[in-house]
């Protein structure tokens, strides 16, 4: 049984459409990529995994539980986090307070002080700034924070969207590391992300999204290696 199960999902915006009877799955301990153009539906499959929109058809089940009945704001308790497309830390919070509130639904005091020590490990920037106020942070930084923030909730399935939007090209290479030690590390991965080289390059399976619809899904080495991907989305001629 997968972690992760969406069974034919239909989620609307109003009379629009949107997605128009997603099937997909992730198992314990991958890292699986969705990737395909603007408007496709990557952001509202993981709105609507997470609670945030409800599909008037289908259902997501994680390891086998209907997650319907659940509010978003439940999800973490039963192992969910999320990281939003644009960051989404409290800007007028200090970065050690934007990871504590990460934790807020756990009351193991000593292993979140643990977790957060770990989270400055992995982003030793933040530990270097764990006193300043988040909004004063670079792009960057702030997709640091956002990730670390997810992490301090112990998630057993960690949703990202768009990474690696609006950060220099210097910086993607380091966030996609990240995401490779976290996944290393025990933490399954959803990830939505533009950049779709980078994101096959470290997945193990994907899914192309047109329109709401999944067009194609395969491992990550194939759809790299497709040419109607690779023209599409990777950029190869």
């Amino acid at each position: 049984m997968a972690m992760l199960e969406v069974n034919n999902i239909h989620t609307y915006y109003g009379n629009i459409h949107a997605l128009k009877g997603i099937s997909l799955e992730v198992n314990e301990g991958e890292i699986v990529t969705l990737i395909g153009a603007n408007g496709a539906g990557k952001t509202t499959t993981l709105r609507t995994i997470c609670g945030l929109l409800r599909p008037r058809e289908g259902h997501v089940k994680l390891n086998g539980e209907d997650l319907a009945k659940y509010p978003a704001h439940q999800l973490v308790y039963k192992g969910v986090a999320m990281v939003p497309e644009g960051r989404g830390v409290f800007a007028q919070l200090s970065v050690e307070e934007n990871l504590e509130l990460g934790a807020y639904s756990r009351n193991d005091k000593p292993e979140i002080a643990e977790d957060k020590e770990h989270i400055f490990s992995l982003f030793p920037r933040l530990k270097e700034r764990r006193n300043q106020v988040a909004g004063t942070l670079s792009g960057g930084e702030q997709q640091m924070l956002a990730t670390g923030r997810a992490m301090m909730a112990r998630p057993k399935l960690l949703l990202m969207d768009e990474p690696s939007m609006g950060l220099a090209p210097i910086l993607v290479e380091g966030i996609f590391d990240t995401i490779k030690n976290i996944n290393a590390q025990g933490t399954t991965v959803l990830l939505v992300e533009q950049n779709a080289l980078m994101a096959l390059s470290i997945a193990h399976r994907g899914y192309v999204l047109q329109t709401g619809e999944i067009v194609l899904s395969d491992t990550a080495k194939k759809l790299a290696n497709n040419k109607t991907v690779q023209k599409a989305y990777l950029g190869v001629d």
